[in-house]
């Protein structure tokens, strides 16, 4: 857009001599099953503020690397975790979020099979599982943050596959209904369950079984294409 002089000029007066500081992180939420619970990764912060809090791991952004790049790069360092798929979460941005100044924070989360080993790394004195249901005392917004993971998760348990990611490559369809279950926080109707989720068509049997006390249980995996949306509405209204 080209301006004549007069409205140029008046424009110029207009704006701020000065930009404001913007300060931008990224966070990582990181969830798996364990013991019929939900958990999410935590850490403990060494320096203020928040000192002594928890939080979801992250950091500040360098200026050579991607967001993903540096996702991955403040997990690594503050846990010790490596090689997790990240999807983009949501982007938070409150004028409060944090007390150091203005501070826009891109989450990140991952799902992960099984709790993975953690240990205390940079900025850090412990690092933890904690059930995403039992959350304790945390910094800045990271309760908010870990609470919409929670709910993106749900959203896409209902309508998509992505589920396969917090389970091992195979299980049992007994399995697969408590991990439904412990997501969603409801109780599922066992036949009703079974027949939506294999007229879902996004599992195939294995031809093994899985011996127990009782009767063996067939196991099931998710079909190569598995991440693909369910054609059905809504599994599990």
């Amino acid at each position: 857009m080209i301006l004549a002089d007069s409205a140029a000029n008046a424009w110029i007066e207009r704006a701020p001599t000065r930009t404001p500081e913007i300060f931008v992180t990224v966070d990582v939420v990181i969830l798996a099953l364990r013991d019929d619970d939900l958990q999410v990764l935590l850490v403990k912060r060494k320096l203020p503020p928040f000192e002594g809090k928890w939080a979801i791991p992250g950091g500040a952004l360098r200026v050579d690397e991607s967001l993903e790049e540096g996702a991955l790069r403040t997990l690594r360092e503050k846990t010790g975790v490596t090689n997790v798929h990240l999807e983009q979460l949501y982007t938070f941005g409150a004028l409060d979020r944090d007390p150091r100044g203005r501070t826009i924070t891109i989450a990140y989360y991952a799902l992960v099979p099984a709790p993975l080993a953690v240990q205390a790394g940079q900025g850090t004195t412990d690092a933890q599982w904690q059930s995403v249901y039992a959350l304790p005392e945390m910094a800045f917004d990271h309760e908010e943050i870990v609470k919409y993971a929670l709910k993106r998760l749900r959203y896409k348990l209902e309508y998509t596959a992505v589920g396969f990611r917090l389970l091992p490559e195979t299980f049992t369809l007994s399995q697969l209904q408590r991990a439904y279950e412990t997501i969603l926080g409801v109780k599922l109707d066992k036949r009703n369950f079974r027949r939506r989720i294999l007229q879902a068509r996004v599992l195939e049997e294995t031809g093994e079984y899985r011996l127990g006390e009782g009767r063996p249980a067939r196991l099931y995996r998710y079909r190569a294409d598995a991440v693909a949306e369910i054609k059905a509405r809504r599994l599990f209204p």
